[in-house]
């Protein structure tokens, strides 16, 4: 049976015309979304920051996590911390340096690796890839691969334990939109790739169901010679990301989805200009998303709507509660906006509620929650 929103918007009070734009004198809007900006909308004007509160008890606060602190040098990456995670993803983080002497196979899901830091080469069953800081390298489940990192390498693994991961529907824009399917990389069947084969003892570390089983080989398993399809390894950089913008409006995460996977979706940040309309909000609206969870790995730049976070910190922010920009932030886009963001950062929002593991919870900056409170208070 097909269903439809029970959608009919109406108008009461002192309200803008056009949402994010030209609000009334002394208010703020916050946004109350659902399905994560796809989905109906209400904006509401309040008098006072949506995010004014002054104490919080309860589980349900935002989070802030500074991975940079949690070790995570390992010589497999089926062994880096998990950090955040639910039924359909788990993120974890893994620093590696030098060679791989070994293969990892995930049976459990699809890899999507986000090179935060680093540079080396990437061999798998088909082929050979370089890589470096800001690729994303999207593993189908079963790939076999390892890592030589050529300087130490940090990366973000965001493992989709549900489907595969697919391109969003870029409709009316049209398929080079946001990026072009022909910056794709794929890997290479090159002279790296064959000097690799040897018939030495290798053994390939397969998970599954959470759990590892070894299984050797009297020869280098990556021996392909050839071959064709489209299931394969992939890599994007953010640099090839060209964003949607808009100089008259502030358009909402949702338009910045790199990849789409079943109870979640992924969105890059990259630098881009601010809205240059008088009457257009130029950082993130207040808003609730109560249909997902939010997160954000940052990557490099300036966090323009966020105080004290700094590369490689993470946060969450649980839907039921709203959030959006720091007051100093806030402040600063109203009497001298920039005009230019330079940031990247990746954000993944999640249909499920996140659960924090241990790796995470020993990091979680317990100020963070306070982060909004006005100077003074």
């Amino acid at each position: 049976m097909s269903r439809q929103w029970i959608r009919f918007p109406l108008r009461e009070g002192e309200c803008s015309r056009q949402a994010h734009c030209d609000l009334p004198q002394g208010t703020y809007e916050r946004e109350m979304g659902r399905e994560g900006f796809f989905g109906p909308t209400a904006h509401l004007h309040h008098k006072h920051p949506p995010t004014g509160w002054i104490d919080w008890e309860g589980p349900l606060r935002p989070h802030a996590f500074n991975f940079n602190n949690i070790p995570s040098e390992r010589d497999c990456p089926l062994a880096a911390p998990l950090t955040l995670h639910n039924a359909d993803v788990k993120l974890r983080v893994w620093r590696t340096h030098g060679a791989m002497r070994h293969l990892v196979r995930n049976a459990d899901g699809d890899e999507l690796l986000f090179v935060h830091e680093g540079s080396g080469h990437f061999y798998c069953d088909f082929g050979h890839l370089q890589y470096r800081d800001g690729d994303y390298l999207l593993i189908p489940r079963g790939t076999a691969w390892r890592i030589e990192a050529s300087t130490p390498s940090y990366f973000l693994l965001i493992e989709n334990t549900d489907g595969a991961y697919q391109l969003p529907d870029k409709g009316l824009l049209g398929p080079q939109a946001i990026f072009d399917l022909a910056v794709l990389e794929h890997p290479h069947i090159d002279d790296a790739f064959k000097a690799q084969q040897d018939e030495n003892t290798w053994q390939i570390r397969i998970k599954r169901r959470g759990q590892i089983s070894t299984v050797t080989y009297p020869y280098n398993p990556l021996d392909v010679v050839g071959w064709h399809g489209d299931n394969t390894v992939v890599r994007l950089n953010w640099r090839d990301i060209r964003p949607l913008i808009s100089h008259r409006y502030h358009l909402p995460p949702s338009v910045h989805t790199t990849f789409v996977a079943n109870g979640f979706v992924i969105c890059t940040f990259t630098p881009r200009p601010v809205e240059s309309d008088p009457g257009a909000l130029k950082v993130p609206f207040f808003h609730n998303n109560d249909d997902y969870d939010e997160v954000l790995f940052y990557h490099r730049g300036n966090f323009f709507s966020r105080d004290n976070i700094e590369q490689g910190m993470v946060t969450l922010h649980p839907c039921g509660f709203p959030h959006g920009p720091h007051p100093k932030a806030l402040k600063k886009s109203q009497e001298d906006p920039a005009t230019f963001i330079d940031e990247v950062a990746v954000m993944i929002d999640t249909r499920r509620a996140l659960e924090v593991a241990d790796a995470a919870g020993a990091v979680d900056v317990a100020e963070y929650v306070n982060s909004w409170r006005a100077p003074g208070l």
